[in-house]
């Protein structure tokens, strides 16, 4: 029967027509604010969790796909959590100074403190984060890492080297597994080790898959080192260059997040089994990377901004054959 509604969630998310989110969330709508909210996918008012969950579904497909395989209590405090993380990334796109995007930051600060107090402004991700933060006592300094870290990244400086995209995305990418963790009472050290692994490949991935995007922007964000070692210029990057030379540097990246992975997956057996879903996230970054083996590590190759159609059975066959 599980199986079955896995499935059938899928084929839902995975098709054309609006995703029924009332069925695949909490039916607790007490859980939740009263108040309604305009969705992207639709004109029609929906609760705060079904507009959180939604922003995740538009912005972070593959996140989306693995909250729906979370237990259903588990969910909400995830949806939050990934939301809040959404809000901060976008923030250097829907500000047009820096000093108004410093000011955004602050806003959440402020309203993390709020929420610490047992309040929050009337906005959809801060009233269902503040419901997690009571419910499941998230970590207000695991929290406010992921404001900062942000910030600090803010001017879209490049990268001196691998290891600053590495703490980067500790900071940003493995704290949102932490939280999850917490969010679902688990406490190992075991599974602490394979989220930071997981968060600092996903980093790297992310920083990969960003590329074409920002090359578009003339901004580049590879790691200095790397594309010294390999005489790669800025300009290489920003005019698509598909040479040896850039496939080189691609590789790199993606071989230390290929090790990430494997370190990760080396501490699995030690992993309570409750908490390897919360890591599932792990295997939409590994199905990455063999795209990208496949495209001969040619990061500008068309196929790899295609959405992968398999994901959603990877993912389920990941949770279910215990294949991390």
């Amino acid at each position: 029967m599980a199986t079955s509604r896995i499935l059938k969630t899928f084929s839902s998310s995975t098709s054309s027509s609006p995703l029924p989110t009332s069925r695949l969330v909490l039916k607790r709508q007490k859980f939740l604010s009263g108040r309604k909210y305009a969705s992207s996918t639709s004109r029609k008012p929906v609760s705060v969790l079904e507009y959180c969950l939604d922003t995740v579904k538009t912005y972070e497909y593959e996140n989306f796909l693995s909250l729906l395989l979370l237990p259903e209590q588990s969910r909400p405090a995830a949806i939050a959590i990934r939301a809040f993380n959404i809000e901060l990334a976008q923030v250097p796109d829907v500000t047009s100074e820096t000093l108004m995007a410093r000011m955004r930051y602050q806003f959440w600060r402020d309203t993390l403190d709020q929420i610490y107090k047992g309040g929050s402004p009337n906005q959809p991700v801060a009233l269902l984060l503040r419901r997690a933060v009571e419910n499941d006592k998230l970590s207000k300094w695991w929290l406010k890492s992921m404001i900062d870290s942000r910030e600090d990244q803010l001017e879209n400086k490049q990268y001196p080297s691998v290891k600053a995209v590495e703490e980067y995305s500790e900071k940003s990418n493995s704290v949102l597994y932490y939280l999850i963790l917490q969010s679902m009472g688990i406490e190992n050290v075991h599974a602490d080790h394979a989220a930071s692994h997981i968060g600092k490949a996903e980093g790297l991935v992310k920083l990969l898959r960003g590329v074409p995007f920002l090359g578009a922007k003339r901004m580049v964000l590879l790691p200095r080192d790397v594309m010294m070692e390999h005489s790669v210029s800025q300009e290489d990057v920003v005019r698509g260059i598909r040479d040896q030379k850039m496939k080189d540097v691609i590789y790199d990246i993606a071989s230390i997040a290929h090790q990430h992975i494997e370190h990760a997956r080396s501490f699995m057996k030690d992993v309570p089994e409750e908490a390897r879903v919360a890591l599932l996230p792990g295997t939409s970054v590994f199905a990455y990377l063999r795209a990208l083996q496949k495209a001969d590590f040619d990061i500008f190759d068309g196929s790899l901004q295609k959405r992968n159609s398999w994901l959603p059975f990877t993912l389920w066959w990941a949770k279910f054959g215990k294949t991390y």
